[in-house]
């Protein structure tokens, strides 16, 4: 088998829904990531095989993948293909081109994570369009007329498609609504949770203003806009543990302790990441930044998807015959503080329900000092298919800093499940 590492990897800022990347589409994000990427390794892009694009929010191209590949200069006769994974989507585009290169199929494959939640679209009812469409098919003018009066003001109420697509449909619970089960669950009281979240932006803020983002995040120039954007745009210097004590409970807002301030924010971003066999890098004089030393994707119940980390890693580390103490860094996705919190007691003490896993528990405690230390997605923001290549890259990144060699990018995923990439430093 070949053995794929990762080259390195960029990003765009992360930006918060209807900001500075507001008329910037998902496709255009990723084809800057890309061009930044092969621009950086100064690598013609004749040298690419495959782009594989994680992403969930829908766009106007069907295939974005095979959008940025052609646009960002990739030839024709190189193939492109989307993946959804739905919050894992940037980790699952991540973990086939590691398969695509393990299998011989292909040397080098860009690996995208990319989402504009600032143009999910609205849709309409299911009445509405077929009233549109029979409007639209009449043969004769009064047959047009008749069907436009047959529409009903009830049905002219939109479907916001960002509320559809956090809501799911086996357990009929919103995204939030799972934290709350969790929050409850596990005793996580309204305090702790925006401990946690000002100490999201602490440590974003300090990562920027300590430089240690900087390298990873690439100049992007909005379209109608000379003003460049150079950072993420959500970390707040000023965040105060009495300014998120003010919010109210966004879910359950009689008894709820999820807040917008505790939870992640909605947000446009992209991350590519190259990944080539080894000796195919080597040729080509390209640095050996790390390698993905396993990852593992497991389910979960879906009504407490927050879980999903603990199950994942837990499969993760037995594949590879690791365990939690010899990671030395961890970045999970803070999807809410109450389900990273829920985690946080599920890694130490397994949850109920784990007879129903995959075999006996490796896991154990996880020092906080040592978790998301640059911040996560509460204060950078979490485009959705774009999360799962930043964990990746921000762990790598981080461990070449410390100098340390064996980290962890794991994730929840609505619908119930988890994914878990354990990522190993190389020499250079």
């Amino acid at each position: 088998m070949a053995e794929p590492i990762i080259v390195g990897g960029v990003r765009t800022p992360f930006v918060k829904a209807g900001g500075q990347f507001n008329l910037v589409p998902a496709q255009e994000l990723g084809r800057v990531a890309v061009r930044e990427l092969l621009e950086r390794y100064n690598l013609d892009p004749a040298a690419i095989d495959e782009v594989i694009t994680g992403n969930v929010a829908p766009t106007d191209a069907a295939n974005v993948s095979r959008v940025i590949a052609l646009r960002a200069g990739i030839p024709k006769d190189r193939v492109a293909h989307t993946v959804n994974r739905n919050c894992a989507s940037g980790l699952e585009a991540v973990t086939e081109a590691y398969e695509r290169i393990s299998s011989g199929r292909a040397q080098a494959v860009i690996a995208v994570g990319v989402d504009s939640m600032s143009n999910i679209p609205v849709l309409w009812t299911k009445t509405l369009t077929d009233d549109f469409l029979e409007m639209s098919t009449a043969k004769s003018g009064w047959r047009k007329l008749r069907a436009l009066a047959k529409i009903r003001p009830r049905a002219l109420a939109p479907v916001i498609g960002i509320k559809q697509g956090l809501t799911d449909p086996v357990s009929g619970l919103m995204m939030g609504d799972t934290a709350e089960k969790l929050a409850r669950e596990y005793g996580i009281s309204r305090e702790a949770q925006d401990l946690f979240a000002l100490r999201s932006h602490q440590r974003a803020t300090a990562a920027w203003n300590e430089g240690r983002l900087q390298d990873e995040v690439l100049t992007f120039y909005p379209e109608r806009s000379s003003a460049p954007v150079t950072r993420d745009i959500g970390p707040r210097d000023n965040q105060s543990l009495e300014a998120l004590a003010k919010l109210k409970p966004y879910f359950d807002r009689r008894w709820g302790t999820v807040t917008v301030g505790n939870s992640c924010q909605v947000t446009d971003g992209a991350v590519a990441l190259l990944l080539m066999d080894e000796e195919r890098a080597r040729a080509l004089g390209l640095p050996r930044a790390g390698r993905i030393r396993g990852y593992a994707y497991a389910g979960c119940d879906p009504a407490r998807m927050g879980l999903g980390p603990v199950y994942s890693t837990n499969r993760a580390l037995r594949l590879t015959g690791m365990r939690m103490s010899d990671l030395e860094l961890f970045e999970i996705n803070e999807a809410f503080a109450a389900q990273v919190l829920a985690c946080l007691k599920c890694f130490e003490s397994p949850p109920a329900d784990w007879a129903g896993s995959d075999g006996s528990s490796v896991l154990g405690p996880i020092d906080e000092s040592k978790l998301n230390v640059n911040g996560g997605a509460i204060a950078l923001g979490h485009p959705v298919g774009a999360s799962g290549a930043r964990l990746v890259l921000t762990v790598l990144n981080e461990l070449a800093r410390r100098k340390s060699t064996v980290g962890l990018a794991t994730m929840c995923v609505g619908g119930g499940q988890g994914g878990a990439a354990i990522v190993e430093r190389l020499d250079g």
